[in-house]
């Protein structure tokens, strides 16, 4: 077995309170009606970390109305781009001023490194100044060539109230993925973060109102999906749901909000691969498809959850992975070496101890962990890096989204059969080629199911590149100008220039 680096000394304190989170309703901070709240506990520290209200029908009615109301009178989606570009700006600014506040909550919440959290949340405010230039730069089409008497415009106009999902493992990233794009669109939100994670998005609200966006714009309800993100996917003043999540809760949502034909877009999961060929930077490759699986504790939509590897290389490149996975820091996540921290829940952890014993009873192999991890001193919610090999394409594990540090190892001959095995999965969300022949990547790339393709990389992203999958990895795209566009709606103008219009009627 392969000796493991483990982090269990603290840099970082631990905050002398627990931090009290409220809901965000017209402009104004408050607890629940009925006074109810829940308690997170660090799933790496055990202690209690922050207190936030439980919302009910009430809230969330609330809140759908001041974003109901605040649409419709204009006060933020009939201000000139240039306006709103600016109060997102100041946003941004002000991320960046409480970057150390964020990710310390963050990193405690979800169990995520310090290292990891500064990083996702200051750059958070790169969406924010990007959203805001989308804000400045919209425009819609004009058609000039239907006759010296019609004039004919296409507008883009904002698609009203929009219900905002997030989820547990990235909370203040992919809130900012979804809500500065809103925003710059001229919509006005709902937000329900994680019950599990919910302490950052209420942090947003105060700088919100230092930035100066009006009141209703942006409300923030807390609580658990039933009864707040139920209601938020059906009530009739919503216009569109944007959720990140799981597919299955993404499947009830898009049910839902059927019966009033209200948008839909969203982000589910995934069983990314990634493939490698012989003739590849392997070094580079097998450092790729390491962090590709422990990043996040494996908790990522993205996680590179199994590699298809080429027969004549697959022992070597195995061991050369397995070999790195030793030397990833697990660990205390306020340590800042720390590369890998907690398992959010106990339930998730025993979830993906499931699935490995279960792939271990099929016949798969366990090449490193394969069960939890015990840090000094700390919780017991760590889980060990584990790679699985001998697994077979029919078993759960190579199928299903474990969302944890599992790998699981397949092999191919041809090109043919790698993109086979890519696209035999339910979902489409992300896939990867490692080869150094640019013809063999162009082929894969045009040929794979997924949303996003890497060619010699792995998980690259940019503010200005959409994000999404196919298939039951969901509908939809987030950032970059497409996501922007899922915020709003198009509607065509047409006017005639004169009294040139022949009449329909006969004269008598």
């Amino acid at each position: 077995m392969t000796d493991l680096h483990i982090i269990s000394e603290q840099t970082v304190a631990l905050p002398n309170t627990p931090y009290q989170a409220r809901h965000f309703i017209n402009g104004v901070a408050q607890d629940s009606a009925d006074g109810r709240k829940s308690d997170r506990i660090s799933p790496s520290h055990a202690v209690l970390v922050s207190q936030a209200g439980l919302g009910s029908d009430v809230e969330t009615e609330a809140a759908i109305k001041a974003a109901r109301a605040a649409f419709d009178d204009g006060r933020w989606s009939r201000l000139s781009g240039k306006a709103r570009a600016a109060v997102l700006n100041k946003v941004a600014d002000l991320i960046e001023a409480n970057v150390e506040k964020l990710a310390l909550i963050e990193t405690l919440e979800s169990g995520k490194p310090i290292a990891q959290a500064r990083g996702e949340c200051g750059g958070a405010a790169d969406l924010w100044r990007y959203a805001a230039s989308l804000a400045r730069t919209s425009h819609g089409d004009s058609h000039n060539t239907l006759g010296s008497d019609i004039l004919a415009v296409v507008l883009k106009e904002p698609i009203g109230v929009v219900s905002i999902i997030t989820p547990w493992n990235f909370p203040f990233w992919i809130l900012s993925q979804k809500l500065p794009f809103a925003l710059a669109a001229g919509c006005t939100c709902v937000v329900k973060p994680s019950e599990v994670t919910p302490s950052t998005t209420a942090m947003l609200a105060e700088m919100l109102v230092d930035a100066g966006l009006p009141a209703g714009v942006c409300n923030i309800v807390l609580g658990y999906g039933n009864p707040v993100g139920s209601l938020m996917s059906t009530h009739a003043d919503v216009d569109m749901v944007t959720f990140t999540g799981s597919t299955a809760v993404g499947k009830q949502i898009t049910k839902s909000a059927g019966d009033t034909l209200k948008k839909v877009a969203l982000e589910l999961g995934g069983k990314n691969p990634q493939v490698i060929f012989p003739n590849c930077d392997l070094e580079s490759a097998a450092d790729a498809v390491t962090f590709g699986i422990y990043f996040n504790v494996g908790q990522c939509c993205n996680s590179s959850s199994r590699i298809i590897v080429h027969e004549d290389i697959a022992d070597a490149f195995l061991a050369r992975v397995v070999e790195m996975s030793g030397r990833v820091a697990f660990g205390n996540p306020l340590h800042p070496d720390t590369q890998v921290g907690a398992i959010v829940t106990s339930e998730h952890a025993a979830k993906i101890d499931g699935y490995v014993r279960a792939a271990v009873a099929a016949g798969a192999e366990v090449c490193i962990g394969g069960g939890a991890l015990s840090v000094p001193g700390l919780g017991g919610q760590f889980y060990q890096p584990t790679v699985l090999r001998g697994v077979t394409a029919d078993m759960a594990i190579a199928r299903e989204e474990v969302f944890g540090p599992v790998l699981v190892v397949l092999t191919f001959r041809t090109l043919e059969e790698a993109i086979q095995l890519t696209n035999d999965a339910t979902y489409g969300l992300s896939a990867g080629i490692w080869c150094d022949d640019i013809h063999t990547c162009l082929e894969f790339s045009r040929r794979a199911a997924a949303g996003t393709v890497w060619t010699n990389t792995w998980m690259d992203g940019f503010p200005e590149v959409a994000f999404g999958g196919v298939k039951q990895s969901g509908q939809g795209r987030e950032i970059g100008s497409y996501g922007f566009d899922e915020f709003l709606e198009v509607k065509s103008l047409v006017m005639r220039v004169g009294r040139t219009r022949a009449p329909w009627v006969k004269k008598a």
